[in-house]
């Protein structure tokens, strides 16, 4: 008797990488790394953060990886104009040593998360996969600098109010943990509205990045029950 076939299973979604690197040998070593993980394409290359900001804003891809050292501009300048420009992209910052004030003052800059130049091929998917699903790959040493300045900076709150309902409902899912496309399914809007509302959001709160937004958003309703 013979059995029927079973569907073949829906390709895995392929996750579009962007790399800054300044290097030509490195920007090709590091494309084929990306390559050669499952899912995994680089899309763009660029050779400097004015590059960067030329083309990335039209490429729409998921994660960038940001060389902390490039000519002229830096990663973390680079950072701090690119993340405004693709606010639901993740910016992973590449970094030669875990120095913990370069690294500190990338996540000050909007970056998501840093990887270790030096990382294995598995370290690069783990940290990738979890900056996706809203995680923020760091050390535990950088973590607990990023919530004592938090902690220091007093909570904004006639800020938030000047939120809208609608920013305030996406904030509020953001905080829980949703990226952008779920909260557009969430909400029944498009996912360009729920990019638009983001940016409007970190203009407001003056933050460059979902994290920032988060703790700003949190601190304040902190404030708000005492």
């Amino acid at each position: 008797m013979n059995k029927t076939p079973h569907p073949p299973a829906a390709p895995a979604k392929t996750i579009r990488i962007a790399l800054v690197e300044d290097l030509a040998d490195v920007r090709d070593s590091w494309t084929r790394l990306i390559d050669g993980i499952p899912n995994f394409k680089c899309v763009c290359s660029c050779a400097s953060g004015e590059d960067a900001l030329r083309r990335l804003p039209e490429e729409r891809v998921d994660v960038v990886l940001m060389d902390i050292r490039l000519p002229r501009m830096s990663g973390i300048a680079c950072t701090t104009r690119l993340k405004p420009l693709i606010p639901d992209t993740q910016i992973l910052i590449l970094t030669v040593s875990a120095d913990s004030d370069t690294v500190f003052r990338a996540l000050e800059a909007g970056a998501d998360g840093y990887l270790l130049k030096r990382c294995s091929p598995e370290e690069l998917q783990a940290a990738v996969l979890d900056v996706l699903k809203g995680g923020v790959p760091m050390t535990s040493e950088i973590a607990r600098r990023v919530i004592a300045s938090f902690r220091r900076q007093p909570a904004k709150t006639e800020t938030v109010t000047k939120l809208t309902p609608r920013e305030e409902e996406i904030l509020n899912l953001l905080s829980r943990g949703f990226v952008s496309k779920e909260i557009a399914a969430q909400l029944g809007v498009s996912y360009e509205t729920v990019r638009d509302h983001l940016k409007h959001i970190y203009e407001k709160l003056h933050v460059h990045s979902r994290g920032e937004a988060v703790a700003r958003f949190q601190e304040t309703q902190e404030t708000g029950e005492e």
